[in-house]
């Protein structure tokens, strides 16, 4: 079986695949070994920014909070972190006529893209994989995708979380696999862990 690298876009995994589902307490690594069944998943690269609370949702950070520590559990996971960026600007109110400007507060998650793409041609230049899979529908991926395939000659999958594959992606992987709900569904945490900092328990609101 060939040595697997995995590399997960954890917001494109959650929007894609979990949000507005019971099953966001995912064990990671059950979940690539049933979509990689021919493959031993070596290593997983896990990539995320810390969330903020917000007025209506204050306890999502603890969430997320409860969720890497879940993650730092399985011994072959490894978390990179991005960063959340907040900046003001003006943008048209949709549907004001004559237009009008409002300020508003603009969110965005910096560095995963990027975290990935070096990560990724790191790897993949020191050979220490045998196939690259991404967790992600991510077309920003397309250049270190097609670098790995082309360039390098290495297998590089994709798992993509969302209903549609994307089209830059698909020309440049070795194979694409959609990640279904009952794939989710059936790699769940148990509702209790531990760590060596204490007990893990499944936010109750999951």
């Amino acid at each position: 079986m060939p040595n697997a690298y995995v590399y997960v876009d954890g917001f494109n995994f959650y929007y894609g695949a979990v949000k507005d589902t019971p099953y966001r307490w995912v064990d990671i690594h059950a979940l690539c070994s049933r979509m990689l069944p021919n493959d031993n998943v070596q290593a997983i690269k896990y990539f995320t920014a810390i969330v903020s609370g917000r007025p209506h949702d204050p306890q999502q950070p603890a969430r997320q909070q409860a969720y890497l520590r879940a993650l730092r559990t399985l011994p072959n996971v490894a978390i990179i972190m991005g960063q959340f960026r907040t900046h003001s600007c003006r943008m048209v109110l949709t549907g004001s006529n004559p237009p009008k400007k409002v300020w508003v507060d603009k969110t965005e998650e910096k560095g995963s893209d990027v975290n990935i793409a070096a990560h990724l041609l790191s790897d993949a230049y020191h050979k220490r994989f045998e196939v690259a899979v991404i967790i992600s529908n991510d077309s920003d991926l397309m250049e270190p995708v097609r670098i790995v395939r082309r360039d390098l000659n290495m297998p590089i999958g994709i798992l993509n979380p969302h209903q549609h594959h994307s089209c830059s992606l698909l020309p440049h992987a070795t194979f694409v696999k959609r990640i279904r709900q009952a794939d989710v569904a059936a790699c769940q945490f148990p509702n209790t862990l531990t760590d060596k900092n204490g007990t893990i328990t499944k936010p109750s609101t999951w």
